[in-house]
């Protein structure tokens, strides 16, 4: 995925190709169908797949950094999207979550690693790496393929200190100073 809805890709003999979409929408459509065309080509599936549909500015996140996500689950079901399970997209909340915590299942701290903020990611995550045998009573049924469509929204690194003019700037980042941070610690923009 590169900016302006334009994607590139590499076949079997390493021939590059580009395709340029004619929106965002149809960049994001085609990058999620290439996801679950990657799930269904797998002989199985013992990893999260992920695929990016919009990748975001700033720096990667990484183990210990603090997000607030918006996103949708839904159940994979007969080799496509089933029926959705979750979701705060469309509610006032975000989630907040710290990378490496443990909070979440494994499938969203393995692929969640390097998105940026604005980022938007499909994510395939296998049973094991989600609710597993267990499930979830009366919304995953035990051994559950999921499909997230994960946006970060906002980030705050883990390695942040104030700068002389009382701006936050994390080490991590280019040297200009991020937005002064408001009182929830995540940076105003």
């Amino acid at each position: 995925v590169q900016p302006n809805n334009y994607s590139t890709f590499y076949d079997d003999q390493r021939q590059n190709w580009s395709i340029m979409f004619e929106s965002e929408k149809a960049a994001m459509d085609f990058s999620k169908q290439v996801c679950i065309a990657k799930c269904n080509s797998s002989p199985v599936l013992d990893s999260v797949l992920y695929q990016d549909l919009l990748l975001g500015e700033g720096q990667g996140v990484e183990g210990g950094d603090s997000l607030e996500i918006a996103y949708t689950g839904w159940l994979f079901q007969n080799n496509g999207l089933g029926q959705v399970f979750d979701s705060n997209v469309n509610k006032d909340k975000l989630l907040r979550l710290k990378l490496g915590s443990g909070k979440v299942i494994k499938g969203w701290e393995e692929g969640m690693m390097g998105m940026k903020k604005g980022g938007r990611r499909y994510l395939i995550i296998p049973p094991a790496w989600a609710y597993g045998a267990q499930g979830v009573a009366g919304r995953v049924p035990p051994d559950s393929t999921l499909v997230f469509e994960v946006e970060v929204r906002r980030v705050k690194l883990v390695k942040e200190c104030s700068g002389s003019d009382g701006q936050s700037i994390s080490s991590r980042d280019s040297p200009a100073p991020s937005p002064v941070p408001n009182s929830d610690g995540f940076s105003a923009d």
